[in-house]
């Protein structure tokens, strides 16, 4: 695996994938980072659905999503072979934040793994709108939790550049 550094500045958004499933123990190593993540007074209120790419809700999601985005190109996780659902207690403040925070070990444990990684966000609307309930169930999100944010994982089936950055325009040292 390498360095944490290394994976941030090598990594990217991966918007195409091979058929290639993960092992268990890449998704182990994933999750498991996701797990680590700190939250908020330690409440450890996320929880995460494993959702294989040939699982028929992930298509229910891209319908809904259409309905309000339009259709694209590609769905939502372009065609990743794994997509993890992370939700978080609606009552706690900073799940939101706490997924976030989960998202990026995640994707930075893929990268280390040499695997890509796709965060999402594009399905809130279907997945906090009128098929709430439908598709909480449907994912076994718990009880008073809701969808937070979205990872598609998996082989990388092309190359990209890291995205750049200016520095000198983003950051302020006092």
């Amino acid at each position: 695996m390498s360095t944490v550094y290394e994976a941030i500045k090598k990594r990217f958004s991966t918007r195409g994938y091979t058929d290639e499933k993960l092992t268990e123990e890449e998704l182990f190593e994933v999750i498991d980072a996701g797990l680590a993540a700190p939250t908020a007074a330690n409440r450890q209120e996320l929880h995460f659905t494993v959702i294989p790419s040939d699982n028929p809700v992930l298509q229910e999601i891209e319908d809904e999503k259409n309905k309000s985005r339009g259709p694209a190109a590609k769905n939502f996780y372009y065609d990743a072979p794994t997509v993890i659902i992370i939700s978080g207690d609606e009552s706690f403040g900073w799940s939101a934040l706490d997924a976030g925070i989960a998202a990026q070990n995640i994707v930075l444990a893929a990268e280390g793994l040499g695997l890509g990684s796709l965060i999402i966000g594009c399905i809130k609307d279907a997945m906090l709108g009128e098929k709430k309930a439908y598709f909480n169930e449907k994912l076994q999100i718990p009880a008073g939790y809701g969808y937070q944010i979205a990872i598609a994982l998996g082989h990388t089936a092309l190359a990209k550049e890291p995205h750049s950055y200016d520095a000198s325009a983003q950051v302020s040292c006092l």
